[in-house]
This record gives C-alpha cells, structure tokens and sequence, in this order.
C-alpha cells in the first residue's frame, strides 16, 4: 500500500451532500450539532478519515438500506483530522454518514466563534458567526476540508427566539419550538468548496430587500446600526448587476447578503449568499467618511462579489491556486470601483497597491505568485501582497497586452466551461488560448511560476531603441546574508510609448529574451517605457531620456505614467542603481502635479527620507518638503470649495498632512488643532471628512498627555467603525514615546478589539520616535500576543520592522525573529526582516549625499 500524504485526505470516501443542524448557545459560547452526510466509499475500507479540530464527536455512524456501522473516532491534532474505525469492512457504494457533535465558540475569530458588540443603551451584546478560510470548517463540523471536495448543503439553526440567523442560501421556514427556541431552515446551497460555508447568528437587523434583476440583495447589522448601511446597498446593487454582465453569466446563488460583524479577523470573506464583513468595510456614514474609506467599501464589496464566480462558482482544486481566486478578485475589484466612480481614477490608484507588490518582489526572499502549499499553515501564509496585488498586476499585464474584449472572452469561456468545478492554473490559461489564439500559458507560466520581476532599461540606439531585461533587486546589506539575483529571462510584454513633436506612438514588443530592439519611423523628443504603467516590470532611462519626461514631454504623460517616474527613480535608489539627485529632481518636476495619487507617491519618498536622513539633515529637509508642498497646498486654498471633485478634496489633506509630517508647517499645524477643537462634540460642517481626518493626525502627532486622552475619549465614544479606529490609530502617532507605550499596553486590553490591535501595534512599530521601546514590548509580551491574537495578524504586525534603519535594532529584530519562528507566515518574516536590512543599508548610505542635494 502507498503512503498517504498526511497533509491529504485520502480519496477511497468522498463527500457529495451535507445535512447540517447547530445549536449555538451563545450564553456559555458552546454550539451542539449533527451532520448526516451523504457520501460515496469508492473501494472497501474499514475506516473514514476526515477533517476535525478542537470538536468533540459523541457519535458517528454509517446507515444504508437498514444497514448500520458504528464508528469509534480518534483524532490526530497535528493532521487536523479524525478517524472513524469501523472495526469492520465498509463495502463500497452510497452511504450516510450519520455524526454528532459539540465544541466551543471559540474567541480565535476563525471556525465557529463569538464576537460582541456594545448596543445604543450600553449593553454587551453577543453574537456567533464562521470564519472558514482557508482550513477552519474543521472547527465547527467534521468535514472533507479540503477545496476538491465540493457538495451541496442544507443547514438548520436552532437559536432563540429573539436571534436573527443567516447563511449561504434563502431561509425557507421558520418552526418554533419548546425552550422558547425556534428553527431556521435554509434552502439547499449550490455545490462548493467547505470554506465557503457560513452562519451568522445573534442580535442582527436586515434591511428590506433590494432587487437586483431578480437577486433579493440585504445588509445584515448588529442592532441599531441600520442607518448605515444605504452606500453598501447602493455599491452592492451596482457590482452585482455590473459582475453578472462582464461576466455574461447569471448569480449562482439564491441571494446575497452582506454582514457586517463586530470582530473579524480578515477584511471581508467571499461565503456563497453570505458574505461577511469588519463593519469599517460594510457600514458607512457618507457624510463623515473620507474618500479613501468610501472607496474602500467599494472594493471589499466589489471584490467579493466578484468571488461568487470566480472562486465560488469555479474553485482552485488545492491551495496552490488560492492566488488565481484572489489575483483576479483584486482585479475585478479594480473594474467595478472605476465603473462605479470613474471619477476615483481606480487604476491610477491602484498604483500605490502595486509598489507594496513591487517592494516584495524586489526582495531575494520573494516568491512565485504560485508555489507549492502542503500544510495548513502553507495555505494560510499565501494571503499576501504578491497573491493579491502582484497577481492582479500580472492579470492586468495580460489583459491590456491582449485587448479587453479578447481577454473578457477568455474569463467567459473558463467559467463556463468549469462552472460548479475546481481548476488549475494553466486551466486559465488553456481557456484564454482557446478564445484569443495568443500564447497565453507560455507568457504567463514565466511570471506566475517565477519568483521577482524585471528592469528593462531603455537605450538610444540612432532610431532605435535597444530594450534590455534583467532581473530586479535591492542592494542587500551584507549583514541580510542573501545575494540580489540578476539573471531572468522570461516574456516581457513590453509597451513603449514615444514622442516626436506633438505626435504620439505606441509600439507593442515581447520581450521573450534578454535583449530586444524597437526600430523607430525617425527621431523622438521623449520614451515612456512602460505605457499606461500596465506592465509588471521596472524601467531605467538614460539621463538625458529621464530629464526629457521630466521636462518637455510631463504634460503628454498620464497620471499613472508620472507616478511610474517616482516609483521606478525610488526603486532604482534602493537597488544601487539610481541616485538621490535624479529621485530628487523627478520630485521636482512634478510639483505642479494635480493627481492625488501621484502625489501620495511623492509623500512616500518623503516619508521614507525622513526616516532615513540623520537628525542634523532633518530640518533641512523638512524646508525642502515645505517648498515642494506648499505651493501645491497653496493652489488648491484652505478648505473644500462648491463643486470640487472628491480626489481634490482628499488631495488637500493629503498635502495638509505631509506639510506637517514632512515639511513641520507650524501654521499647518495651529489649524489642524483649530479645527481638532471645533470638533469636539461632533463633526464641523465648513470641514470635511478628509480634512477633519487630517486634523486628527496632525494633531496625535504632536499631542501632549492631555491631548491623547481626548483622541482615547473620542475613539470610545465613536459612532461608527471609521471613527473609532481613525481615533485609535493616532493614538500611535504620538511622538513621545511614552504616550506611545500607552498605546501598547492598550492593545492588551478589551479597550482595542482583536481583530484590530496588532495593525495598530504595526503602526507604533513604525513610529519614528518610538521604534526601539515598542519592539521592546513586542519582545516582552509575545507569547500574549500570539495567544491572544488571530495568527494571521502576527504577520502582518511584523511589517512594522521593515522601516527600521537603525544597525543595532535591526540585529535585536533578526536575532529575536530567529528564535521565535512564525509557522503560519515564514516567508513572509523573512521577507519583512530582508526588508529592513535594506533601510539599514539606505540609512547608512544615503545620507551625505541627499545632505548634498538639499542644502
């Protein structure tokens, strides 16, 4: 007999259909349940084995046709798995497996957990709600947990009668019965994966339904929140009509509704009929929110229901391809928020999320988008910036270098050909093929299955232009202990972009090796060589070429073309291969700009000079920034005008912010304070939200005792999940590093809710002043802070680390790191503590020549 990946179920019995009864007793946060599950033994055996976890089965059994097994379980903690020995043969043929079962309401924010919330008369109130992805189904019912095994469900709640409940399909009936209870039946789902399973169960409000082309679409609150949920209503409404069009492919559901749940270790997660939400995500008051967090409920709202097809509708066969789910989810997101606001300018945008990418991948601990993933622990470390960003850049990459209604044709093709099935990457591919006639699986097999991306300088060559690839990379430190790689050779669907005059041309050209040529119709002022910036790849220009965009050709360059400029001269300083001055004099160039995002870019750079320019340098220059931002901020004039678009209100405070944070404006600062006053019994009507959020900033920066305490006072006395945590997080801004280890002991209380506190303590990490004494209390507390935390979260808290410059602290980091390892996210420390090597080196080496340049 063949051995048996123990990470793997075996496949002699599988799953097709599950009958599902809980009853959560949220009172002493237990739940008691049964699972009669129809299931298919494909050859004789004498035991089952399946997923369970921290349950424990009081009974199983299979029956057929009057036949009855017992079956005696065991379980395997390490596997993740129970066993049921029959003590006997199980012949082969349909069965039902017949269990019962209980566990606890965990307070993990995964399986079958609590949560709490505090209603408008001051009293805690208590609800349970799943988190299944990627390997928690587990926790809550013995099951095939793996994405292969698809099957459909019917679930029964038994719950009180004065609870709410909600899962993937419509409710069907409701009995009440003895105890004061009531059952709720579902109706029977869609076959699908076991992590798309969901129940929310507690003191919940559903507004009335809304028809969307025959879909009854609600969003689902805790009590007394229904009064912010009109702009989910409205973006849920548009990207489900939108996403059934592109698509050309109906809902797969019976219903969609969109919960929002008090504690929620993810952003948002895509369950059939059922998706759920942090409440800052979902519930939005539009009059107090910025545009950066209404465009945020638009993209979490976007993104999963692009889910219900792809991933829900067509699943990856194992967790390897969880990055095609997310990629391309990432990507959709993208195209419904810009159908939605064409004015938000979403893919120019989307920029910002491409560098966190690009900075990832410019390490020599990057990964390929997709690699192999064994054990739970692998699944859950692939929910990262290169599953989600770098692989939505790569899909866009492919979709601009194919033609939009070429590559829609593709994606229709693929989802009707594997509707209710499970995939593989190169499945994908094979469709686009198959619709587009281009080679699409050897294009894309080179960036999906390789780790990094390329430089491709540009030369002049007469008229021609000489493309060279390379791969990309940071210069280490040497104490980093890893070599930036240089070869790759991989497809490379370059478009360059050119001018001569007042005449523009674009040229396509793959470049499959590492040199390629473009022959011009005759001389060029100007080259961008990334068009439209839809390619996942660096450009270096020759001097001469990089002053020419900067200078002559910056009115004929996009939004997202002038943001490349700064991205790329910015990468370029880190990898070695660029200088302070050309960083410094693209700044320059572009200090007329108008783009927000182009300018969030710029105040990056600043940010990260900042951080890395020595104490005597820094006043210097902050009067550097002050001359670059002040005339921007000065254009624009102090507060919102009739009229303005919203990226020109959010561009104001954004330059406000940085004037202070980079430039130390103190007028900047005396009217953010104004208007922090003005504020505090609720928001000002001549300030906007943006502006209002800028004050609050400004002002945590600079606060003395008295002034964080009033920010405490408002976040605990905030109205909506946006307020609460733009009160909390500034709470970390403070530059006296005492306030801000009162914020880390904060963290450890009930005062910061789990699923938020160790991205608030990756903010304190990042704080300038107080790096060192909060890497201390991550060093004191890390056992609590795992224990109490959702482990998916301490990598993320580790970011913070990647900002460090200082040599010695660096070393306090590695050496801690290295002794207390991250299961659920090695690679991504490594990743993190590589990343800081490279401060440290920028730190070290930067200085005297940006001195040089700003004086």
């Amino acid at each position: 007999m063949t051995d048996r990946d123990p990470n793997r179920l075996p496949t002699t019995v599988t799953p097709h259909h599950y009958d599902l009864w809980f009853h959560p007793r949220l009172e002493d946060a237990t739940f008691t349940g049964s699972a009669d599950v129809e299931v298919t033994v494909h050859e004789p055996v004498d035991e089952i084995v399946l997923h369970a976890l921290d349950l424990d089965i009081v009974d199983a059994a299979l029956e057929r046709k009057g036949e009855r097994v017992a079956l005696e379980p065991s379980f395997d903690a390490a596997t993740e798995t129970a066993t049921l020995d029959a003590g006997t043969t199980i012949e082969s043929g349909d069965w039902t497996l017949r269990l019962r079962f209980a566990g606890e309401l965990n307070d993990k924010l995964v399986g079958f957990y609590r949560s709490t919330y505090t209603d408008d008369h001051g009293v805690e109130r208590t609800l349970a709600c799943t988190q299944f992805e990627s390997t928690h189904a587990r926790r809550a019912f013995p099951c095939w947990d793996e994405p292969a095994w698809k099957a459909t469900y019917a679930i029964t709640m038994r719950i009180a009668e004065d609870l709410f409940a909600v899962s993937n399909a419509t409710d069907t009936s409701v009995e009440r019965v003895e105890g004061g209870d009531k059952l709720v039946r579902f109706a029977t789902t869609m076959s699908m994966s076991t992590y798309l399973v969901a129940m929310v169960v507690g003191p919940l409000e559903a507004t009335e339904p809304v028809d969307v082309d025959g879909v009854p679409l609600r969003v689902v609150a805790p009590i007394g929140r229904g009064h912010l949920t009109g702009f989910a209503l409205e973006v849920g409404a548009f990207a489900l009509r939108y996403l059934a069009d592109w698509y050309d492919i109906a809902y797969p559901g019976d219903k969609v509704d969109l919960v929002a749940v008090p504690d929620f270790s993810f952003g948002a997660m895509e369950n059939l009929g059922c998706i759920t939400f942090r409440e800052t995500l979902l519930l939005v008051d539009e009059e107090r929110a910025t545009q950066a967090e209404l465009q945020n409920v638009v993209d979490v709202i976007a993104h999963e229901l692009a889910h219900m097809w792809f991933g829900d509708l067509v699943t990856m066969q194992w967790w390897e391809g969880i990055w095609l789910n997310e990629a391309f989810a990432t990507f959709m997101e993208m195209m419904t928020t810009d159908a939605f606001r064409p004015k938000w300018q979403r893919w120019v945008d989307f920029g910002i999320a491409r560098s966190m990418a690009f900075d990832t991948d410019s390490l020599s601990t990057t990964r390929p988008i997709e690699y192999e993933v064994v054990t739970a622990e692998d699944a859950e470390g692939m929910f990262d910036v290169l599953t989600y960003e770098k692989g939505a850049s790569v899909v866009r990459m492919l979709q601009q270098y194919l033609g939009e209604d070429r590559f829609q044709a593709g994606i229709r093709h693929y989802l009707r050909t594997h509707a209710y099935g499970n995939t593989a990457t190169t499945d994908l591919w094979d469709a686009i093929e198959e619709a587009t006639g281009e080679p699409v699986r050897s294009i894309m097999d080179t960036w999906i299955f390789r780790p990094g991306h390329p430089v491709v300088s540009v030369e002049r060559d007469g008229d021609a232009l000489v493309l060279r690839q390379q791969r990309f990379g940071y210069r280490p430190d040497p104490a980093a202990g890893v070599t930036s790689p240089t070869e790759d050779d991989r497809a490379v669907p370059v478009v360059v972009r050119t001018g001569a005059g007042d005449a523009t041309s674009t040229t396509r050209v793959l470049l499959d090796g590492p040199e390629g040529r473009v022959e011009l119709e005759g001389p060029v002022d100007w080259v961008v060589g990334n068009h439209e910036g839809n390619g996942f790849y660096r450009v270096e220009l020759s001097n001469a070429d990089l002053a020419a965009v900067g200078g002559r050709a910056l009115a004929a360059l996009s939004p997202i073309e002038r943001y490349g400029l700064v991205e790329d001269e910015w990468a370029l300083l880190l990898a070695g291969r660029g200088s302070v001055a050309r960083v410094t004099d693209v700044l320059r160039s572009l200090g007329g700009d108008d783009d927000l995002a182009v300018w969030k870019r710029m105040i990056a750079v600043l940010a990260s000079l900042d951080r890395l320019v020595g104490d005597g340098s820094r006043a210097d220059l902050q009067a550097w920034s002050r001359a670059l931002l002040g005339p921007a901020l000065h254009r624009l004039g102090p507060t919102r005008v009739d009229g303005e678009g919203d990226l020109v209100t959010a561009l104001r405070a954004t330059l406000t912010l940085a004037s202070v944070l980079q430039g130390d404006d103190r007028h900047q600062v005396d009217l953010a304070r104004d208007r922090f006053a003005a504020a505090a019994d609720g928001p000002v009507a001549d300030v906007d939200a943006d502006l209002a959020d800028a004050a609050v900033r400004i002002v945590a920066s600079r606060a003395d005792e008295a002034t964080w305490e009033e920010l405490r006072r408002r976040a605990n006395e905030a109205t909506t999940a946006q307020d609460r945590l733009r009160h909390q997080g500034a709470l970390a801004d403070a530059e006296d590093p005492a306030l801000v280890m009162r914020f880390c002991d904060l963290v450890l209380t009930d005062e910061i809710r789990t699923q938020d506190g160790l991205f608030l303590l990756r903010r304190a990490l990042s704080n300038r002043t107080a790096a060192d004494q909060v890497w201390a209390f991550v060093e004191e507390h890390w056992t609590t802070l795992n224990e109490r935390f959702p482990s998916a979260s301490v990598p993320r808290m580790l970011e913070g680390v990647r900002t460090f410059g200082d040599r010695a602290l660096a070393e306090r980091v590695a050496a801690f790191l290295a002794e207390h390892p991250v299961p659920q996210g090695e690679q991504v420390i490594r990743q993190h503590v590589e990343r800081m090597w490279v401060s440290v080196a920028m730190a070290e080496r930067i200085p005297a020549e940006l001195a040089a340049v700003i004086a």
